[in-house]
C-alpha cells in the first residue's frame, strides 16, 4: 500500500506542477496581449489600456448568424480579456459630452454602418459581462469605415489633424477590414 500511495502523490504533485506551469505560461504569453497606448500634450494625458486579439482567419465583424467573432449590434468589451480602460487628466470634448477626469471603461456595440461607443463609470477588468448601465456615462454614436489592407491584430491607437488652427485628437479603432474614429477635444 505504501508505494501504491507514493505513486499517487508522484501522480497527483506532477500534475499540479505542470498545471500551475500552464497556467503561469498563459499569463506570461498571453493570445491576446495587454497593451496600453498614450496621447500626451500640455493639456491633455490620455491612455487607453486594451487586450488585442489576432484575426487568425476569422470572421471578426459580421451576422450572429454567420459565426462572426464580433456580431452585430451586440455588446463587446472592445478587445479581449478585460475592459478596454481610458483614462484622462483633464476633461475630454467627445462630440457633445464631456467626460471628467478618471478612469473609465470603453466598450461598443458594432454595426455595419455605426458603432455606439458608451463610457462607463466602472473600473471592472474583466470584460464578459456588459457593465452596468446605471454607470454608463453616455454613448456616442460613429461611423464604421472600411480599410483596404486587414489590420490582423486588434489595434487602438491616437491619431491628430488641424483644422481651422484647433487641434483634434482622435481614438482611432481598427480590426479587419474595419476601422472606427471617437472624435475628442
Amino acid at each position: 500500500h505504501l508505494i501504491m500511495r507514493k505513486k499517487i502523490l508522484y501522480i497527483t504533485i506532477t500534475a499540479l506542477s505542470l498545471f500551475i506551469l500552464f497556467v503561469f505560461y498563459q499569463i506570461m504569453n498571453p493570445a491576446s496581449p495587454l497593451e496600453t497606448v498614450y496621447y500626451e500634450s500640455d493639456v491633455k494625458n490620455i491612455s487607453v489600456t486594451y487586450s488585442r486579439p489576432l484575426k487568425k482567419g476569422r470572421l471578426v465583424f459580421g451576422n450572429e448568424s454567420d459565426g462572426a467573432l464580433v456580431p452585430f449590434d451586440i455588446y463587446w468589451r472592445t478587445g479581449a480579456n478585460r475592459h478596454t480602460i481610458i483614462e484622462t487628466d483633464s476633461d475630454l470634448k467627445i462630440m457633445d459630452n464631456v467626460l471628467r477626469p478618471g478612469k473609465y471603461s470603453l466598450f461598443t456595440t458594432p454595426g455595419k454602418e455605426y458603432w455606439d461607443v458608451t463610457f462607463n463609470s466602472s473600473n471592472s477588468y474583466f470584460g464578459i459581462m456588459r457593465p452596468e448601465s446605471e454607470k454608463d456615462e453616455f454613448t456616442i454614436t460613429v461611423p464604421s469605415n472600411s480599410l483596404e489592407t486587414v489590420t490582423e491584430q486588434f489595434t487602438i491607437d491616437f491619431i491628430t489633424s488641424n483644422s481651422d488652427s484647433i487641434s483634434n485628437v482622435g481614438i482611432r479603432l481598427k480590426w479587419d477590414l474595419t476601422e472606427i474614429i471617437i472624435p475628442l477635444k
